[in-house]
Protein backbone atom coordinates (compact mmCIF):
# COMPACT_ATOMS: atom_id res chain seq x y z
CA UNK A 1 0.00 0.00 0.00
CA UNK A 2 1.94 2.99 -1.27
CA UNK A 3 0.79 6.36 0.04
CA UNK A 4 2.05 9.44 -1.74
CA UNK A 5 4.95 11.34 -0.21
CA UNK A 6 2.66 14.24 0.62
CA UNK A 7 0.13 12.06 2.46
CA UNK A 8 2.92 10.31 4.39
CA UNK A 9 4.59 13.62 5.29
CA UNK A 10 1.34 15.07 6.59
CA UNK A 11 0.65 11.91 8.61
CA UNK A 12 4.15 11.93 10.11
CA UNK A 13 3.83 15.61 10.98
CA UNK A 14 0.58 14.91 12.81
CA UNK A 15 2.20 12.05 14.73
CA UNK A 16 5.12 14.27 15.72
CA UNK A 17 2.69 16.96 16.81
CA UNK A 18 0.76 14.43 18.92
CA UNK A 19 4.02 13.32 20.57
CA UNK A 20 5.03 16.91 21.29
CA UNK A 21 1.60 17.76 22.72
CA UNK A 22 1.63 14.65 24.92
CA UNK A 23 5.09 15.52 26.27
CA UNK A 24 4.16 19.18 26.76
CA UNK A 25 0.98 18.26 28.65
CA UNK A 26 2.90 15.84 30.87
CA UNK A 27 5.55 18.44 31.72
CA UNK A 28 2.88 21.04 32.56
CA UNK A 29 1.07 18.59 34.82
CA UNK A 30 4.32 17.49 36.41
CA UNK A 31 5.17 21.11 37.28
CA UNK A 32 1.75 21.53 38.89
CA UNK A 33 2.19 18.27 40.79
CA UNK A 34 5.65 19.20 42.08
CA UNK A 35 4.32 22.56 43.30
CA UNK A 36 1.35 21.08 45.15
CA UNK A 37 3.19 17.98 46.41
CA UNK A 38 6.91 18.69 46.97
CA UNK A 39 7.41 15.13 48.22
CA UNK A 40 6.69 13.88 44.69
CA UNK A 41 9.66 15.82 43.35
CA UNK A 42 11.84 14.40 46.14
CA UNK A 43 10.76 10.86 45.23
CA UNK A 44 11.59 11.39 41.54
CA UNK A 45 15.04 12.71 42.48
CA UNK A 46 15.63 9.70 44.73
CA UNK A 47 14.52 7.33 41.95
CA UNK A 48 17.12 8.90 39.64
CA UNK A 49 19.75 8.35 42.32
CA UNK A 50 18.78 4.68 42.65
CA UNK A 51 19.29 4.28 38.90
CA UNK A 52 22.81 5.69 39.28
CA UNK A 53 23.42 3.43 42.26
CA UNK A 54 22.25 0.43 40.22
CA UNK A 55 24.73 1.23 37.47
CA UNK A 56 27.51 1.71 40.01
CA UNK A 57 26.71 -1.64 41.64
CA UNK A 58 26.83 -3.43 38.29
CA UNK A 59 30.25 -2.04 37.33
CA UNK A 60 31.75 -2.14 40.81
CA UNK A 61 33.86 -5.14 41.76
CA UNK A 62 34.07 -4.22 45.45
CA UNK A 63 32.01 -5.93 48.14
CA UNK A 64 28.92 -8.08 47.68
CA UNK A 65 27.51 -6.88 44.32
CA UNK A 66 24.40 -9.05 44.54
CA UNK A 67 23.51 -7.75 48.01
CA UNK A 68 24.04 -4.17 46.88
CA UNK A 69 21.78 -4.74 43.88
CA UNK A 70 19.04 -6.22 46.06
CA UNK A 71 19.24 -3.27 48.45
CA UNK A 72 18.94 -0.75 45.59
CA UNK A 73 16.06 -2.75 44.07
CA UNK A 74 14.20 -2.80 47.38
CA UNK A 75 14.64 0.94 47.81
CA UNK A 76 13.45 1.54 44.24
CA UNK A 77 10.28 -0.50 44.73
CA UNK A 78 9.48 1.33 47.98
CA UNK A 79 9.85 4.70 46.25
CA UNK A 80 7.70 3.61 43.31
CA UNK A 81 4.97 2.40 45.63
CA UNK A 82 5.04 5.65 47.62
CA UNK A 83 4.92 7.63 44.38
CA UNK A 84 1.92 5.66 43.05
CA UNK A 85 0.00 6.09 46.32
CA UNK A 86 0.73 9.82 46.41
CA UNK A 87 -0.44 10.32 42.83
CA UNK A 88 -3.62 8.25 43.23
CA UNK A 89 -4.51 10.12 46.43
CA UNK A 90 -3.80 13.67 45.28
CA UNK A 91 -4.53 13.73 41.54
CA UNK A 92 -7.16 12.62 39.05
CA UNK A 93 -6.58 9.38 37.19
CA UNK A 94 -4.34 9.94 34.18
CA UNK A 95 -3.11 13.36 35.34
CA UNK A 96 0.51 12.17 35.34
CA UNK A 97 0.21 9.59 32.57
CA UNK A 98 3.57 9.57 30.79
CA UNK A 99 2.83 6.66 28.49
CA UNK A 100 3.85 7.19 24.84
CA UNK A 101 1.35 8.40 22.25
CA UNK A 102 1.33 4.84 20.84
CA UNK A 103 1.95 1.77 23.02
CA UNK A 104 3.21 -0.28 20.06
CA UNK A 105 5.82 1.98 18.44
CA UNK A 106 6.27 4.64 21.12
CA UNK A 107 5.32 7.29 18.58
CA UNK A 108 8.01 6.37 16.05
CA UNK A 109 5.42 5.34 13.48
CA UNK A 110 7.13 2.06 12.70
CA UNK A 111 7.65 -1.27 14.43
CA UNK A 112 10.88 -2.50 12.90
CA UNK A 113 10.49 -1.91 9.18
CA UNK A 114 6.67 -2.14 9.25
CA UNK A 115 4.39 0.89 9.49
CA UNK A 116 2.59 0.98 12.83
CA UNK A 117 -1.20 1.12 12.87
CA UNK A 118 -1.09 4.59 14.48
CA UNK A 119 0.71 6.06 11.45
CA UNK A 120 -1.35 3.96 9.03
CA UNK A 121 -4.56 5.40 10.51
CA UNK A 122 -3.23 8.96 10.13
CA UNK A 123 -2.34 8.15 6.50
CA UNK A 124 -5.89 6.91 5.92
CA UNK A 125 -7.30 10.10 7.40
CA UNK A 126 -5.05 12.30 5.25
CA UNK A 127 -5.92 10.26 2.17
CA UNK A 128 -9.65 10.74 2.85
CA UNK A 129 -9.15 14.49 3.34
CA UNK A 130 -7.34 14.66 0.01
CA UNK A 131 -10.13 12.77 -1.72
CA UNK A 132 -12.76 15.06 -0.19
CA UNK A 133 -10.95 18.10 -1.56
CA UNK A 134 -10.55 16.56 -5.02
CA UNK A 135 -14.06 15.15 -5.39
CA UNK A 136 -15.84 18.04 -3.68
CA UNK A 137 -18.50 15.83 -2.11
CA UNK A 138 -19.27 13.05 0.35
CA UNK A 139 -20.52 10.37 -1.99
CA UNK A 140 -21.01 6.91 -0.49
CA UNK A 141 -22.76 3.70 -1.44
CA UNK A 142 -25.39 4.31 1.26
CA UNK A 143 -26.41 7.56 -0.43
CA UNK A 144 -26.82 6.05 -3.90
CA UNK A 145 -30.54 6.21 -4.77
CA UNK A 146 -31.94 3.54 -7.05
CA UNK A 147 -35.34 5.28 -7.08
CA UNK A 148 -33.90 7.79 -9.56
CA UNK A 149 -33.86 5.00 -12.15
CA UNK A 150 -36.93 3.77 -13.99
CA UNK A 151 -38.29 0.37 -13.05
CA UNK A 152 -39.91 -0.01 -16.49
CA UNK A 153 -38.56 -2.76 -18.75
CA UNK A 154 -36.46 -1.33 -21.59
CA UNK A 155 -36.14 -3.62 -24.64
CA UNK A 156 -32.80 -1.99 -25.56
CA UNK A 157 -31.22 -3.43 -22.42
CA UNK A 158 -33.52 -6.46 -21.95
CA UNK A 159 -34.04 -5.18 -18.42
CA UNK A 160 -35.07 -2.06 -16.52
CA UNK A 161 -32.58 0.76 -15.79
CA UNK A 162 -33.16 0.23 -12.06
CA UNK A 163 -32.30 -3.46 -12.28
CA UNK A 164 -29.14 -2.72 -14.28
CA UNK A 165 -28.01 -0.02 -11.86
CA UNK A 166 -28.72 -2.21 -8.84
CA UNK A 167 -26.36 -4.81 -10.32
CA UNK A 168 -23.77 -2.09 -10.96
CA UNK A 169 -24.10 -0.84 -7.39
CA UNK A 170 -23.61 -4.32 -5.96
CA UNK A 171 -20.60 -4.95 -8.21
CA UNK A 172 -19.01 -1.67 -7.11
CA UNK A 173 -19.61 -2.45 -3.45
CA UNK A 174 -17.98 -5.85 -3.85
CA UNK A 175 -15.01 -4.39 -5.74
CA UNK A 176 -14.41 -1.79 -3.00
CA UNK A 177 -14.90 -4.22 -0.10
CA UNK A 178 -12.54 -6.82 -1.57
CA UNK A 179 -10.08 -4.45 -3.24
CA UNK A 180 -6.49 -5.60 -3.44
CA UNK A 181 -3.49 -4.72 -5.56
CA UNK A 182 -4.69 -7.31 -8.07
CA UNK A 183 -8.33 -6.18 -8.14
CA UNK A 184 -8.37 -5.46 -11.86
CA UNK A 185 -9.75 -2.54 -13.83
CA UNK A 186 -13.26 -1.14 -14.25
CA UNK A 187 -14.69 0.89 -17.12
CA UNK A 188 -17.91 2.82 -16.46
CA UNK A 189 -19.62 3.77 -19.73
CA UNK A 190 -22.76 5.87 -19.97
CA UNK A 191 -24.22 9.27 -20.71
CA UNK A 192 -23.99 12.31 -18.47
CA UNK A 193 -25.59 12.29 -15.04
CA UNK A 194 -26.31 8.56 -14.64
CA UNK A 195 -24.11 7.88 -11.60
CA UNK A 196 -20.68 6.98 -13.01
CA UNK A 197 -18.76 9.55 -10.98
CA UNK A 198 -20.87 8.94 -7.87
CA UNK A 199 -20.04 5.23 -7.74
CA UNK A 200 -16.40 5.79 -8.72
CA UNK A 201 -15.96 8.21 -5.80
CA UNK A 202 -17.84 5.84 -3.47
CA UNK A 203 -15.33 3.13 -4.38
CA UNK A 204 -12.47 5.58 -3.80
CA UNK A 205 -13.67 6.40 -0.28
CA UNK A 206 -14.12 2.77 0.73
CA UNK A 207 -10.77 1.70 -0.71
CA UNK A 208 -9.01 4.63 1.00
CA UNK A 209 -10.67 3.76 4.32
CA UNK A 210 -9.26 0.24 3.96
CA UNK A 211 -5.75 1.66 3.86
CA UNK A 212 -4.96 1.76 0.15
CA UNK A 213 -3.68 4.84 -1.66
CA UNK A 214 -6.16 6.27 -4.13
CA UNK A 215 -5.61 8.94 -6.77
CA UNK A 216 -8.75 10.52 -8.24
CA UNK A 217 -8.53 12.98 -11.12
CA UNK A 218 -10.79 14.26 -13.84
CA UNK A 219 -9.41 13.62 -17.31
CA UNK A 220 -8.99 17.32 -18.07
CA UNK A 221 -7.04 17.94 -14.86
CA UNK A 222 -4.94 14.81 -15.35
CA UNK A 223 -3.76 15.70 -18.84
CA UNK A 224 -3.26 19.33 -17.87
CA UNK A 225 -0.93 18.31 -15.04
CA UNK A 226 0.89 15.77 -17.19
CA UNK A 227 1.48 18.45 -19.83
CA UNK A 228 2.75 20.96 -17.26
CA UNK A 229 5.05 18.35 -15.77
CA UNK A 230 6.36 17.44 -19.22
CA UNK A 231 6.86 20.87 -20.76
CA UNK A 232 6.86 23.49 -18.00
CA UNK A 233 9.05 21.85 -15.35
CA UNK A 234 6.19 22.41 -12.90
CA UNK A 235 7.28 20.74 -9.65
CA UNK A 236 3.79 20.47 -8.16
CA UNK A 237 2.50 18.98 -11.43
CA UNK A 238 5.42 16.55 -11.47
CA UNK A 239 4.54 15.32 -7.98
CA UNK A 240 0.92 14.91 -9.03
CA UNK A 241 2.01 12.96 -12.11
CA UNK A 242 4.03 10.58 -9.91
CA UNK A 243 0.84 9.73 -8.02
CA UNK A 244 -0.82 8.57 -11.23
CA UNK A 245 1.61 5.67 -11.53
CA UNK A 246 2.33 5.05 -7.83
CA UNK A 247 -1.20 4.95 -6.34
CA UNK A 248 -2.75 1.59 -5.53
CA UNK A 249 -5.88 2.72 -7.37
CA UNK A 250 -6.09 5.39 -10.08
CA UNK A 251 -9.49 6.83 -11.03
CA UNK A 252 -9.78 8.88 -14.21
CA UNK A 253 -13.17 10.56 -14.35
CA UNK A 254 -14.92 11.78 -17.52
CA UNK A 255 -12.42 10.52 -20.07
CA UNK A 256 -13.32 12.14 -23.36
CA UNK A 257 -14.20 15.57 -21.95
CA UNK A 258 -10.61 16.85 -22.15
CA UNK A 259 -9.27 18.80 -25.14
CA UNK A 260 -8.06 16.23 -27.69
CA UNK A 261 -4.58 16.28 -29.22
CA UNK A 262 -1.43 14.30 -29.89
CA UNK A 263 -0.08 14.86 -26.39
CA UNK A 264 -3.28 13.58 -24.77
CA UNK A 265 -3.26 10.44 -26.91
CA UNK A 266 0.41 9.72 -26.19
CA UNK A 267 0.06 10.46 -22.46
CA UNK A 268 -3.03 8.26 -22.11
CA UNK A 269 -1.36 5.40 -23.99
CA UNK A 270 1.76 5.60 -21.80
CA UNK A 271 -0.22 5.83 -18.56
CA UNK A 272 -2.46 2.89 -19.47
CA UNK A 273 0.52 0.80 -20.51
CA UNK A 274 2.52 1.60 -17.41
CA UNK A 275 -0.23 0.68 -14.99
CA UNK A 276 -1.36 -2.39 -16.97
CA UNK A 277 2.19 -3.75 -17.08
CA UNK A 278 2.51 -3.16 -13.33
CA UNK A 279 -0.94 -4.75 -12.72
CA UNK A 280 -2.07 -1.63 -10.86
CA UNK A 281 -5.89 -1.24 -10.80
CA UNK A 282 -7.68 1.60 -12.56
CA UNK A 283 -11.24 2.87 -12.83
CA UNK A 284 -12.16 5.00 -15.83
CA UNK A 285 -15.50 6.68 -16.41
CA UNK A 286 -16.44 7.84 -19.90
CA UNK A 287 -19.34 8.51 -22.25
CA UNK A 288 -17.37 7.06 -25.19
CA UNK A 289 -18.15 3.69 -26.71
CA UNK A 290 -15.40 1.57 -28.25
CA UNK A 291 -15.78 3.06 -31.73
CA UNK A 292 -15.73 6.64 -30.40
CA UNK A 293 -12.67 5.88 -28.23
CA UNK A 294 -10.88 4.47 -31.24
CA UNK A 295 -11.61 7.57 -33.31
CA UNK A 296 -10.77 10.06 -30.55
CA UNK A 297 -7.54 8.43 -29.38
CA UNK A 298 -6.30 5.39 -31.27
CA UNK A 299 -7.34 1.77 -31.93
CA UNK A 300 -4.57 0.66 -29.54
CA UNK A 301 -6.03 2.70 -26.68
CA UNK A 302 -9.57 1.53 -27.47
CA UNK A 303 -8.30 -2.06 -27.43
CA UNK A 304 -6.80 -1.60 -23.99
CA UNK A 305 -9.87 0.14 -22.60
CA UNK A 306 -12.25 -2.53 -23.80
CA UNK A 307 -9.92 -5.52 -23.50
CA UNK A 308 -8.23 -4.99 -20.15
CA UNK A 309 -11.17 -3.47 -18.22
CA UNK A 310 -14.39 -4.99 -16.95
CA UNK A 311 -17.10 -2.86 -18.54
CA UNK A 312 -20.22 -1.65 -16.76
CA UNK A 313 -22.91 0.15 -18.74
CA UNK A 314 -24.69 2.94 -16.87
CA UNK A 315 -28.21 3.76 -18.03
CA UNK A 316 -31.07 6.03 -17.03
CA UNK A 317 -32.11 9.68 -17.17
CA UNK A 318 -29.86 12.53 -16.08
CA UNK A 319 -30.16 12.57 -12.28
CA UNK A 320 -29.27 16.26 -12.11
CA UNK A 321 -32.29 17.07 -14.26
CA UNK A 322 -34.51 14.85 -12.09
CA UNK A 323 -33.32 16.61 -8.93
CA UNK A 324 -33.96 20.04 -10.44
CA UNK A 325 -37.53 19.04 -11.29
CA UNK A 326 -38.09 17.85 -7.73
CA UNK A 327 -36.84 21.11 -6.20
CA UNK A 328 -38.83 23.38 -8.55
Amino acid sequence: MGYSKEVLQRARARLEQAKAERESEYQRNLTVAYTSQPRLKEIDLELRRTMIQTAQAVFSQAGDVKAAMEQVKKKNLELQQERAELISTCFEEGFLDDSPVCPHCGGAGYVGSSMCECLAELCRQEQKKELSVLTGGKESFAQFRLDYYSNTFDPRYHSSPRNIMEKNLNACRTYAATFSESAGNLLFVGSTGVGKTFLAVSIARTVAERGYSVCYETASQLFNKLERARFNADESARKEAEKYTAADLLIIDDLGTEMPGQFVTAALYNLLNERLLASKPMIITTNLNVEEAGRRYSPQIASRLYGSFVRYTFVGDDIRVIRNKVTQ
